[in-house]
C-alpha cells in the first residue's frame, strides 16, 4: 500500500512541478523527498528507486552537473541538424515584433496580456469621417458602371478623395495627412468595400506603398518633398515589387541597379543605372510616383567593399526617362488600376534610395516591416467589410423572398449557409479590429498577418460563395442590380495578392512562426550561431522544461484534471479555457515536429499548414473572446458567439488530427494524440438550434443585425447611387406590417376564399381587398411593399448585341 502511495505521489508531484516549469531543483526534490520517505517507512525497493530517479533528474537537469558532461555533446548535435537561416529569413525573422501570437506559441498563454491592450474605439474626428466622408464616397459608386463601362472610378469621385485626404490616413497631420489610427483605416476600408475598385485605390496607398516606408525609413527631405504630395493626391504612389518570375518568392529579383555615374539635372552625379520589369503592380497606370524594389550591385567599388548590396528600395519620378509606365492589366471581376512597370538603363541618384544612401541594401526588411503592418490591414478589412454587406444583403434577401408561402429565411436549407456567413463575417469583424488595435498600440504583427489574410480571404471566399447560393438567381445574373457577382468574381485577387495564401498557409505562418515567436528557438540559433555554449544551455533546458510542462497541461486540462483561471464571463470561460489547453498541445506538437524532422519540416509544408491552422484559429478565437469581453454586447450574440468559438475550436481540433494522422514518426504521432486528445476530440460543428437563431436574427430587423452591417454605407440620399442595403433595411423594418398580411391572403387562398386565377401578389392581394380582408390602408401599405420587393427580387437584361465590343461579328440568328 505504501508502495502505491508513493509512486502515486511522486506522479502527481512530478506533474505539477511540469505543469508550473518549476525547474530542475524542484523536479529533483520531489522523487529525493519520497525517496527518503520510502526507506523510512519501510518502503526500501520504492524508496531506492525514486532516489534513482530523483538522481537521474540531477544528472541531466541541474546546471552545475549537466553543463560537464551533458550540454556539450547535445549542442555539437544541435549544430548539425539545426537548419540554416539564410540572410533573407533572418531580415524576415527580426522584422515585425511579437505579442499574443508568441502567447499561444508558448503553450501558457496569460490572458490579462491580451486584454491590457484597450481598445478604446474610434475618435469623435475618425467616425465622423466614417460616417460623412465615407458615405459621399460610396454613395458615388455605380459598381456595373464602374466595371463594365468606365473600367475605372469617375473623376469626381478620383478629385473627391483626393480633396478630402483619404489617401493620407496613415500620413501624419504635420505633414497634411489624417493622421489616422490602424482601426480607423480598418473601418473606412470596412465600409468602401461596397465598391472593390474604390476600396483597393484607397488602401494600397495607405498600406502597401511608399507613404509608409517613407514614414519609416525615409530621409527628412524626402518626407517634406513628399507626405505632403502623397497626403492631397498630387501624387499617387505605387509600388514595383512582383514581376514575371519574381511573384511568392519576391526575394529572387532579377530587377538590377547597378552604381555607375551619370547625368541628373545637368551634372554628374553617383547614381544607379535600373532594369527592370515589373507586373501586377496596383496603381501603376496613374501613378506619379514609382516605389521600386530591385537587387543592387556595385561592381567598380564606387561606395564601399561589397559588390553585392542586397535588396534596395528607391522612389522614382513617373517621368524619368526610360521607365515605360501607363499600361494595364485587366484584374478579374474588378478594374482597378494594375498595370506593368518596364526600365531600361533607367538612371536615378543614390539620394532616391528611400532612407538615402546609407539603407542601401536595407531593402527587403524594410518591405517586410511595411507588410507586416499593411498585410494586416488592407485585405483582411476588405474581407471583413464584404462579411458585413454580405450578411446584411442575404439577410434582408432571404426575408423577402417568399417561396412555398414562407420567406426562404425560414427554410433549415438556406439557414444553414446564411448563419454560416454571418459567423465568419462576425469572426472576421472582431479579428481585424482587434489586431488593429494591437498596432495601434505599437505592435507590428508579422505572424498575425499572415493569419489574417489567408484566413479572412478565405473566410470572404467562403462567405460569398454562401451569399451566391442563397440568393441563387438574382446573384448570377450580371447587370445594374447584381450587387454580388463583380465581388465574387473578383475574391482570386485577394486570395492571391500579397503573398498567395497557398505559400502564407504552407510556409509562413508556421515556419516564421516557429522561429519568430518561439520562446527559446532564436535563442538556441543565436547561441549556435556565435558559438555560446553557456547561452545555449540556458535556453536548451528551459525549451525542455517548456516541452513538459506543455504535455503536463494538455494531458490534465485535456482529462478535466485542471481548469485554469480565465477573467472572462461564464460564456466565454469555456473557450478560453480550450484555448488555454489547445496552446499547449500546439506548443507540444511544434516542438514534436521540429525535433522529429528538423531542417526537413521546411519541406513537409502539408504539415506545416496543420500547424498553421492550429495556430490560426486559436489566434481568431481570441480575438473573438477579446471583443466580446469588451463590447456591448446585444440580444442574440450570445448564439453567434457560442457557433463562431465552436466552429474555430472544432477547425483547431481537426488540424490536430490530421497532423497526427500524417507524422512520419508514427509511434510519436500516437503518444502526441494521447496527450493533446487524450478524450478524443471535444468540439463538434455547431448544432442546429444556433443555426436557426442566427439566421433569424440577421433576417430581421434585431440589434444584432445593426451591429453586424455598422461600418456599411446604409444610407440612401437623393444624390447618391441606388444603395441595396438600404433598400433591404427599409424592407425589414416594415415587415412585422406586412407578414402578417402575407399570412391572411395566404390563408383565405388556400381555403378557396380567393379567386384560384389569383396567382401573382398582386393579384391575390386584390382580391382580398374586394373581398373585405384587408382595409384600404393596409392595401395600400402592400402595394407599396410589393413594388419594393419585386424590384429586389428583379434582375437586368439587355440588347442583344450589348455584350460584344465588335458589333460586326454579332451572329443575328433567325429567332433574334
Amino acid at each position: 500500500m505504501i508502495e502505491t502511495l508513493l509512486i502515486v505521489l511522486a506522479a502527481v508531484g512530478l506533474i505539477i512541478v511540469m505543469q508550473r516549469e518549476a525547474g530542475a531543483l524542484a523536479a529533483v526534490a520531489v522523487p529525493g523527498i519520497l525517496g527518503l520517505a520510502g526507506l523510512l517507512t519501510g518502503a526500501p525497493v520504492t524508496g531506492i528507486l525514486l532516489l534513482i530517479v530523483a538522481g537521474a533528474v540531477a544528472a541531466c537537469g541541474l546546471p552545475a552537473l549537466r553543463r560537464a558532461w551533458l550540454t556539450p555533446s547535445i549542442f555539437a548535435a544541435f549544430k548539425k541538424v539545426a537548419p540554416r537561416v539564410s540572410d533573407t529569413e533572418r531580415s524576415a525573422l527580426e522584422a515585425g515584433t511579437v505579442s499574443w501570437d508568441g502567447e499561444l506559441f508558448s503553450g501558457r498563454p496569460q490572458w490579462q496580456r491580451l486584454l491590457d491592450y484597450r481598445n478604446d474605439g474610434l475618435s469623435d474626428e475618425e467616425r465622423d469621417f466614417l460616417e460623412h466622408q465615407c458615405s459621399v464616397a460610396a454613395g458615388m459608386c455605380n459598381s456595373w458602371e464602374i466595371a463594365r463601362e468606365r473600367a475605372d472610378l469617375p473623376e469626381a469621385l478620383w478629385n473627391y478623395l483626393r480633396r478630402e485626404g483619404f489617401f493620407g490616413m496613415i500620413i501624419p497631420k504635420r505633414y497634411g495627412g489624417l493622421g489616422f489610427s490602424a482601426k480607423a483605416q480598418s473601418a473606412v476600408l470596412q465600409k468602401l468595400v461596397v465598391n472593390e475598385t474604390l476600396m483597393i485605390s484607397v488602401g494600397v496607398p495607405n498600406s502597401l506603398g511608399p507613404g509608409e516606408l517613407l514614414l519609416k525609413y525615409g530621409t527628412e527631405e524626402q518626407k517634406n518633398h513628399y507626405l505632403p504630395r502623397l497626403a492631397d493626391g498630387r501624387d499617387i504612389p505605387c509600388f514595383g515589387l512582383t514581376g514575371p518570375r519574381a511573384g511568392s518568392d519576391a526575394t529572387s529579383l532579377p530587377d538590377v541597379g547597378v552604381v555607375c555615374r551619370g547625368m541628373h539635372n545637368g551634372e554628374e552625379v553617383l547614381g544607379l543605372k535600373l532594369t527592370f520589369e515589373k507586373r501586377w503592380i496596383t496603381l501603376a497606370p496613374i501613378a506619379t510616383v514609382v516605389g521600386l524594389a530591385f537587387r543592387m550591385f556595385d561592381p567598380d567599388k564606387l561606395l564601399g567593399d561589397e559588390s553585392d548590396l542586397g535588396i534596395t528600395c528607391a522612389l522614382i519620378p513617373r517621368d524619368t526617362p526610360g521607365m515605360e509606365i501607363g499600361r494595364r492589366h485587366h484584374p478579374i471581376g474588378s478594374p482597378f488600376m494594375n498595370g506593368p512597370i518596364v526600365g531600361r538603363d533607367v538612371f536615378i541618384p543614390l539620394d532616391t534610395i528611400i532612407g538615402g544612401p546609407e539603407m542601401a541594401g536595407h531593402g527587403w526588411r524594410m518591405l517586410v516591416e511595411c507588410l507586416s503592418v499593411g498585410r494586416c490591414i488592407t485585405l483582411p478589412s476588405g474581407a471583413a467589410g464584404v462579411g458585413r454587406y454580405a450578411a446584411g444583403w442575404s439577410g434582408g434577401f432571404t426575408r423577402i423572398r417568399r417561396q412555398f408561402n414562407m420567406p426562404v429565411a425560414e427554410m433549415e436549407g438556406v439557414q444553414e449557409p446564411l448563419a454560416r456567413l454571418t459567423a465568419h463575417a462576425y469572426i472576421a469583424q472582431a479579428a481585424v479590429m482587434q489586431t488593429a488595435n494591437l498596432i495601434d498600440h505599437g505592435v507590428k504583427p508579422s505572424v498575425p498577418s499572415a493569419i489574417l489574410k489567408s484566413q479572412l480571404t478565405e473566410f470572404q471566399r467562403s462567405i460569398l460563395g454562401d451569399a451566391m447560393d442563397v440568393h441563387g438567381g438574382k446573384a448570377v445574373t450580371l447587370g445594374p442590380r447584381n450587387y454580388l457577382g463583380l465581388g465574387w468574381s473578383a475574391v482570386p485577387v485577394s486570395i492571391t495578392v500579397e503573398g498567395a495564401n497557398i505559400m502564407t498557409r504552407n510556409l509562413m505562418i508556421f515556419g516564421q512562426g516557429a522561429i519568430r515567436c518561439h520562446p527559446y528557438v532564436l535563442e538556441e540559433l543565436a547561441a549556435k550561431d556565435s558559438d555560446d555554449r553557456q547561452a545555449f544551455d540556458r535556453a536548451f533546458f528551459r525549451h525542455v522544461g517548456l516541452i513538459f510542462g506543455n504535455a503536463a497541461r494538455a494531458l490534465t486540462q485535456g482529462l478535466g484534471l485542471s481548469r485554469p483561471s480565465v477573467p472572462f464571463d461564464e460564456i466565454a470561460t469555456p473557450y478560453a479555457r480550450d484555448i488555454m489547453r489547445l496552446s499547449a498541445g500546439f506548443g507540444l506538437c511544434a516542438d514534436a515536429a521540429m525535433a522529429s524532422l528538423g531542417s526537413s519540416l521546411k519541406k513537409r509544408e502539408m504539415l506545416s499548414a496543420r500547424l498553421a491552422d492550429v495556430l490560426s484559429n486559436l489566434y481568431l478565437a481570441s480575438m473573438l473572446i477579446k471583443q466580446w469581453h469588451e463590447g456591448d454586447n446585444v440580444e442574440h450574440e450570445a448564439a453567434l458567439f457560442h457557433y463562431s468559438c465552436r466552429t474555430l475550436l472544432y477547425r483547431a481540433e481537426q488540424a490536430f488530427v490530421e497532423l497526427f494522422d500524417n507524422l512520419p514518426t508514427r509511434g510519436l504521432a500516437r503518444t502526441l494524440a494521447v496527450i493533446v486528445l487524450p478524450l478524443g476530440r471535444k468540439w463538434r460543428k455547431p448544432d442546429d438550434t444556433l443555426t436557426r437563431e442566427i439566421a433569424q436574427a440577421i433576417s430581421t430587423a434585431t440589434p444584432l443585425r445593426a451591429k453586424l452591417i455598422a461600418y456599411t454605407w446604409s444610407t440612401q440620399q437623393e444624390e447618391e447611387q441606388d444603395n441595396p442595403l438600404a433598400r433591404y433595411n427599409a424592407l425589414l423594418a416594415d415587415y412585422p406590417r406586412a407578414e402578417p398580411l402575407y399570412r391572411a391572403i395566404g390563408k383565405a387562398y388556400a381555403k378557396g376564399d380567393l379567386p384560384a386565377e389569383a396567382l401573382h401578389p398582386e393579384q391575390r392581394l386584390e382580391a382580398a381587398v374586394e373581398a373585405g380582408l384587408i382595409d384600404d390602408a393596409d392595401a395600400a401599405f402592400m402595394r407599396a411593399y410589393e413594388r419594393e420587393v419585386l424590384e429586389m427580387l428583379s434582375v437586368d437584361d439587355f440588347a442583344f448585341d450589348a455584350f460584344a465590343t465588335e458589333k460586326d461579328k454579332v451572329v443575328w440568328h433567325a429567332a433574334g
